[in-house]
């Protein structure tokens, strides 16, 4: 008898500009099938539907969770409406990717957890970089300790979004629905590769503020000094004020080597001894790849197939997938942990006090 592999179905809630990469995704993985969409405005909900050629489309989420032949959520809406929509997920037995962060507070994205885990369903943060193969190749030297003790590890995301970004919606740009800037909306993807690369973070010291921009609450410029729990310091610099956007950069470096990986492409790769693992190196294109720098559309759709793909074989084997909603969460504290530091003026040490 020939084993069949399971299709999944897919609900896609929220049919915003960041909807498209799910969308593509589902579209493109072969035991993935989109059987709803919803969006609060009709107009895009049904828009959408028709142009991914789904039947199925609502303006109330309950309803698409309802559906018994939805195995999987894609939750795509503001960050700040994600809580209810994941919780109510998590009870009627659905699996759930949520787009970063996962919520905005650490308060609200527990619940979540604990809600999924309770009822023993999946939950996945869309962190895509881990997916992009340089990442990889870094991950692999750092943890195989090529680079022997860790010295810094620094994150500089230079980016720059318009005025008109942050008016063409009401909740961008406030705290209840974005619930940050800079860091937590742009710079997070880095904060996340840094402390998957570099380990727990001990501590942070940062300083925020809005610059270049009117009419917001939140930051669109911000550095922290970091100390990491293995010893090693670093900073993150990170703003949307930048114009025009200079791309990104981290700097891993440790006494016996130094890596540098600017617009998610590997610039540099030196160690004092040699290994297999710098042909990996030398046979990956060194262009620049896409990164978001200026518009928030141009990212490389493929790494959120990519990680779509591992969620889905992790659900069918039983197994957490690699950014599993105690991963997503990471980043997450690191930044209110910067928040805290800069309105206080002090140190603050990780984890936070829940108290």
């Amino acid at each position: 008898m020939v084993r069949t592999e399971k299709k999944y179905g897919f609900g896609i809630i929220g049919c915003g500009a960041v909807s498209k990469f799910h969308l593509d995704a589902v579209q493109n993985i072969k035991n993935a099938e989109l059987i709803a969409v919803c969006d609060i405005s009709e107009e895009m909900s049904k828009r959408t539907a028709e142009n991914y050629n789904c039947i199925n489309w609502y303006t109330d989420y309950k309803q698409l969770l309802g559906r018994d032949d939805i195995d999987i959520v894609s939750i795509c809406t503001p960050s700040g409406l994600r809580r209810d929509i994941a919780i109510l997920a998590a009870q009627m037995g659905k699996h759930i990717i949520v787009e970063k962060p996962i919520e905005v507070t650490l308060e609200r994205i527990d619940e979540i957890l604990s809600e999924c885990e309770k009822n023993e369903v999946v939950i996945s943060g869309i962190f895509n970089l881990r997916y992009n193969k340089h990442y990889s190749l870094v991950k692999e030297a750092i943890s195989s300790g090529r680079l022997g003790k860790l010295i810094l590890g620094d994150a500089y995301i230079k980016w720059y979004r318009s005025q008109e970004y942050y008016d063409s919606g009401k909740w961008r740009g406030t705290k209840t629905l974005d619930g940050g800037g800079a860091l937590m909306n742009q710079s997070i993807h880095f904060i996340d590769l840094l402390q998957w690369m570099m380990g727990p973070v001990k501590h942070v010291f940062g300083e925020i503020a809005t610059l270049g921009h009117h009419d917001i609450e939140v930051e669109d410029t911000a550095v922290a000094t970091v100390k990491y729990e293995n010893g090693a310091i670093g900073v993150i610099e990170g703003t949307t004020a930048a114009y025009p956007g200079i791309g990104s950069r981290l700097d891993i470096h440790g006494e016996n080597g130094t890596i540098v990986i600017e617009d998610n492409a590997i610039k540099c790769w030196e160690f004092r001894d040699h290994h297999p693992l710098d042909l990996k190196v030398q046979e990956l294109n060194m262009s620049k790849h896409a990164g978001g720098m200026a518009d928030p559309l141009s990212i490389d759709g493929s790494l959120h197939q990519k990680q779509i793909e591992e969620i889905l074989d992790c659900i069918s084997k039983g197994k957490k997938p690699m950014v599993n909603g105690y991963e997503a969460r990471k980043s997450v504290e690191i930044i209110h942990a910067i928040y805290k530091s800069a309105h206080s003026k002090q140190l603050v040490n990780l984890p936070m006090d829940r108290n």
